[in-house]
């Protein structure tokens, strides 16, 4: 049996594959781009994959595979149908991540609901040591507690952030992309009701017909000018130049539309910029997408320190808007 892993890297160079070794030959690729895959899969019985898009183009002349399998839960890279008409099988890994997926989901909150960017920088440019008095209200933030956190599918993840923002205090109210979940806990309510009476939206739902453009104008123009929103699903489930349009209207408070967060794997470090600098982003490895990022983002409003967070490992990348 041949085994082929085509984008190896993605999942780290710090996890044993050895046990593999055992069940037949395997070959491991870093990277792949479909012209590779194509190729390097012609002669594989089983192709391992994370995010490599797994169609007729990358195992077309796989004649002999008979099972695709993805290192992560999501499979919108999978053409399902494709993979049927073959009569080859496919597999994911459901649940691996669901704390670490919740702990960041509360760290990206409070790096943005407690201004820690803002405090950082004013305790590392001594402007705290020079102040008349100990307290500074200049950025002021508000409790967790009391606050409606609204969650967009509310699968294993979801209710796992569910479970602990109700810890905080939270009032916790749901929206169910495919309208088939149904948890008593919580209270399920339309996606209008959600976006206008949640002061945090997160989302925790699978890329899908249900979900693909989700997060569009119209949207955003019915969230709270002060919401907080976490983006912890797949990129395109939110439309990116409808976001940078919502991230510069005009707004009452200072507090805005805080957080657009891309698809990200959460164990991945995240990388801090001063500014959405498309250079900065080329020496990191972003190229391709800088010049975007920049154009969207980039700009007077977004300058503040800490506005641009990305994940070098990934595509697409993560990052935030944040309204000033």
């Amino acid at each position: 049996m041949k085994i082929v892993f085509l984008d190896a890297k993605s999942i780290g160079d710090d996890i044993d594959l050895s046990g593999f070794d055992q069940l037949g030959e395997v070959v491991k690729y870093g990277f792949s781009t479909p012209e590779e895959a194509g190729e390097r899969t012609k002669d594989a019985d089983v192709v391992i994959i994370n995010k490599v898009q797994i169609n007729e183009q990358t195992i077309g002349r796989a004649d002999h595979l008979k099972l695709v399998c993805v290192t992560a839960t999501g499979t919108n890279n999978l053409d399902k149908e494709y993979l049927a008409k073959r009569q080859i099988e496919w597999r994911n890994v459901a649940g691996y991540s669901t704390e670490t997926v919740a702990q960041h989901t509360f760290a990206l909150l409070f790096y943005l609901l407690e201004k820690l960017n803002y405090y950082d920088q004013y305790v590392k440019s001594e402007k705290y040591i020079g102040d008349t008095i100990f307290t500074h209200f200049s950025n002021v933030f508000h409790d967790l507690n009391g606050m409606t956190w609204g969650i967009v599918g509310l699968g294993n993840i979801g209710r796992r952030v569910a479970d602990i923002a109700k810890m905080f205090g939270c009032h916790v109210i749901y929206y169910s992309t495919s309208g088939k979940n149904n948890q008593e806990e919580y209270e399920r309510v339309d996606f209008d009701t959600l976006l206008t009476t949640s002061d945090i939206i997160s989302v925790h739902a699978p890329l899908d017909a249900n979900t693909q453009d989700l997060m569009n104008a119209e949207a955003f123009a019915k969230m709270k000018k002060s919401a907080i929103f976490l983006n912890l699903g797949r990129g395109p489930i939110v439309v990116e130049q409808d976001l940078a349009g919502a991230s510069q209207r005009p707004h009452d408070r200072r507090d805005g539309l805080r957080l657009y967060f891309n698809h990200v794997r959460p164990a991945l470090s995240l990388w801090f910029f001063k500014q959405c600098d498309p250079d900065a982003l080329r020496r990191t490895g972003a190229d391709g997408y800088a010049a975007r990022l920049h154009r969207l983002f980039a700009g007077d409003r977004l300058a503040e320190p800490g506005t641009c967070l990305y994940a070098p490992h990934l595509r697409p990348l993560a990052f935030t808007a944040v309204r000033v």
